[in-house]
């Protein structure tokens, strides 16, 4: 009698080929010129990716992976010739009930008692098969052993498929990971890799382990075999390929990929077999802080891809093939991935600069005794010049002259010495250390240049996808390199610069507010751009633009114009002093709103003003406004006012320019066209009390004005308004206000709560 086992998973069902979907071309049709010369002699039979698709079984059923289950077993110890009779005898109705486990080596029971006493190891398990004859026990699995057989009887057909799955697939693996530990001839391992890629793509079994478990012996085979040939690297990965189409590859597996990018970055494997695993790297990884290696090895394939002949035109078709198409991306976690590529890149090279012996040795003097002198720091800050670099072909290095302007005063000047425990200092700390020193030429390798090149061009890139701005403006708001700033403004300052500018001149609020800082305290790229910054080297001219667009937004307020005059008045006064329109506007303001205090700057502000044409012009503005608001609070006029229906924000500034509104304490806006640009006459009247905003246009910026100016207001009705949160958290500062009406806007109940809590 035959006893015919359904045989191993490739007998159960037919596989068909099926594309994954990242495996399709990424970087677009590159030209001729685009695509590396072939390197070496690659004797593929086909392309990487063209080779073997990625394999699904689409017919049948899918199981999970059993690591432990409850089962009946009986165990028959005969002679092989007599196993037909004693597998149809009625001794098999003695069964033992057991808890198995299946180990990495061995399937073994909770309770090491009767059939199961000692583990049973898969190298001892000599076939394996389903029972499926007339007359024999219902779903059971046989293993065959030397001297016996071990029957395991399921619940169901369904269990016992799945036993029979998960014991075959720990018998295979076992024996891979024996096989692949000690390799004699690469030409018969690379055979048995590609037969252990092709079980795991054909395995009924749907668990992430099923890809990881051979991705891990790979890696493990690589790593303890270090004197492969570039041929033998090829052929591994190529074998590998269709593995990493739906899993990342594990850290050892991404350190043989970040070596053959590397030595290899011309390889058509690293355009062919990398691209979709990067790319997949990039739409779904969540945090490289748990996987620092995957992001290693993104940074290395987008250095690759820099390597070839178009240079940093592939990376930009790689960048545009994340974003995709259209004007929005699909993929949410791309832009966060790449920034932290980006800047873990530019982090690495200030840390290989400030680590390296080749740097000047009074660098090295500088870093070793600023721990134990009084650092002193200069009333000016450092001044960064960059000058163009030499450009003969065999240039190894580049040359950057960093300057610090002194005064006399400098030596005079103390500043805390590094708490024990303080973390390394930073190159301004060690400039700053010794009051001889006025310049120091940095020295950078080529190799860390074209790092830094090649990612705050990605950056530079990314700020060019309207989609992806605000999301990047928020990332880079905190500057995320704040103690190497010097560093990175030294040598990426023209592409840090341009993505700056983009945010400068978008004018979507949540873009350039991050231009300011994140918290009070500490500086933001508006700091660090203004004259006598650290990075700003063009006189004020960014600075400018960043003022402009934030003065049109809702920072045309009491703090940010008090920041501004405590902060950076001489600077907005010596490009006032240029004719610039936004500097001449910002001082007008600090004047018009009493920001400044002191007499004799007044004054100042005032000759700067008068110095050139256009602020002379808008200074006789100003004094014309102060005029007619004395008359517009001269004592008299109603106490209470209602303007008509349909009313627009020229109709209420023409009505309170036609005489006394003093004494006005009650307005009615209601039902009216007003915005919030009519809180710049809003503010003017210093008896107001009740304002009714209701069913009109006003919003955010409008409230941010009113929390400043009108201290006294009491009453306030902003029904059917479109103000949000931001505005409506502005009121609180308001102290005087005892009612508010905030029906049908767009309040959140946690800034209810907080408003609740506040006033």
């Amino acid at each position: 009698m035959d006893f015919n086992g359904s045989g191993g998973g490739n007998e159960l069902h037919n596989n068909q080929f099926y594309p994954s979907e990242e495996s399709k071309p990424l970087l677009g049709e590159m030209s001729a010129q685009q695509l590396p010369p072939p390197e070496g002699n690659n004797n593929h039979k086909a392309g990487p990716c063209s080779k073997r698709s990625l394999l699904h079984c689409s017919s049948g059923m899918r199981y999970k992976l059993l690591q432990e289950g409850d089962i009946q077993v009986c165990v028959v110890k005969h002679p092989r010739t007599f196993l037909s009779k004693l597998l149809t005898s009625k001794f098999l109705r003695r069964w033992e009930p057991h808890h198995l486990t299946l180990t990495d080596s061995s399937l073994m029971s909770a309770t090491p008692t009767g059939y199961m006493e000692a583990p049973l190891s898969y190298s001892t398990i000599e076939d394996l098969q389903l029972l499926s004859w007339d007359n024999a026990p219902k779903y059971c699995v046989q293993l065959s052993f030397p001297g016996g057989t071990v029957l395991l009887q399921a619940a169901n057909s369904y269990l016992r498929d799945q036993w029979f799955h998960s014991i075959q697939w720990k018998k295979k693996i076992y024996k891979y990971r024996k096989v692949l530990n000690n390799p004699s001839r690469w030409d018969v391992v690379l055979k048995e890799i590609r037969a252990l890629v092709d079980m795991a793509l054909t395995s009924p079994l749907q668990d992430e382990s099923i890809h990881q478990a051979p991705l891990h012996i790979i890696s493990t085979l690589l790593a303890e075999n270090t004197n492969l040939s570039a041929q033998d690297h090829e052929n591994i990965i190529v074998a590998i390929a269709p593995l990493l189409e739906n899993n990342h590859p594990p850290p050892d597996l991404c350190e043989f990929f970040c070596k053959h990018c590397r030595e290899r970055p011309r390889s058509m494997v690293v355009i062919e077999v990398f691209t979709p695993v990067v790319q997949r790297i990039l739409k779904h990884n969540m945090d490289f802080g748990k996987c620092p290696r995957l992001r290693l090895f993104t940074q290395e394939y987008i250095l690759a891809l820099n390597e070839l002949n178009a240079g940093m035109e592939v990376v930009k078709k790689f960048i545009h093939s994340m974003h995709g198409p259209t004007g929005q991306c699909p993929h949410p976690r791309v832009l966060p991935n790449l920034v932290a590529v980006c800047l873990a890149a530019i982090y690495s090279c200030y840390e290989e600069f400030i680590n390296s012996r080749d740097n000047s040795p009074s660098l090295k003097e500088i870093r070793n005794g600023c721990q134990q002198q009084s650092e002193r720091k200069p009333p000016m800050p450092l001044r960064l010049l960059r000058p163009e670099p030499p450009t003969p072909p065999q240039t190894t290095t580049l040359e950057i002259l960093v300057e610090l302007e002194r005064n006399n005063n400098t030596t005079n000047t103390l500043r805390k010495a590094p708490a024990e425990g303080d973390s390394e200092p930073n190159l301004i700390d060690c400039l700053l250390v010794s009051p001889a020193l006025n310049a120091l030429s940095i020295q950078l390798p080529a190799h860390a240049d074209r790092v830094l090149g090649c990612f705050a061009l990605i950056l530079k890139m990314l700020s060019d996808y309207d989609d992806w701005r605000p999301a990047l403006a928020s990332l880079l708001q905190p500057i995320p390199f704040p103690k190497e700033s010097v560093f990175c403004f030294v040598f990426c300052n023209r592409e840090l610069k341009y993505v700056i500018q983009r945010f400068a001149e978008d004018p979507r609020q949540e873009v350039h507010s991050c231009l300011l800082s994140v918290r009070s305290g500490k500086d933001g790229w508006f700091q660090l751009y203004s004259p006598g910054g650290v990075a700003c080297d063009d006189d004020g001219e960014l600075f400018a633009s960043m003022v402009h667009i934030l003065m049109g937004s809702c920072y045309k307020t009491k703090k940010f114009l008090l920041s501004l005059a405590e902060n950076k008045l001489g600077p907005c006064m010596l490009l006032a002093l240029r004719g610039n329109q936004t500097m001449v506007e910002i001082l007008c303001l600090m004047l018009e709103y009493n920001i400044i205090e002191n007499k004799d700057t007044q004054l100042q502000i005032i000759s700067t003003l008068e110095s050139t044409q256009v602020g002379l012009r808008m200074y006789e503005q100003l004094c014309d406004r102060q005029r007619e608001l004395k008359e517009l609070q001269r004592k008299g006029g109603p106490t209470r006012l209602t303007l008509p229906s349909k009313s627009t924000d020229a109709d209420l500034a023409r009505l309170l320019s036609s005489g006394s509104f003093g004494n006005l304490e009650n307005l009615s806006l209601a039902f009216t066209n007003v915005t919030s640009a009519c809180a710049e006459q809003l503010i003017k009247l210093p008896s107001l009390k009740q304002l009714n905003l209701w069913s009109t246009q006003f919003g955010d910026a409008g409230l941010r004005l009113l929390s400043e100016h009108l201290a006294c207001l009491q009453v306030l009705n902003l029904c059917e308004t479109p103000v949000t949160d931001a505005g409506l958290l502005s009121l609180s500062s308001m102290k005087s206000l005892c009612s508010l009406n905030m029906n049908s806007t767009k309040l959140t109940a946690d800034t209810y709560e907080d408003l609740k809590v506040r006033t």
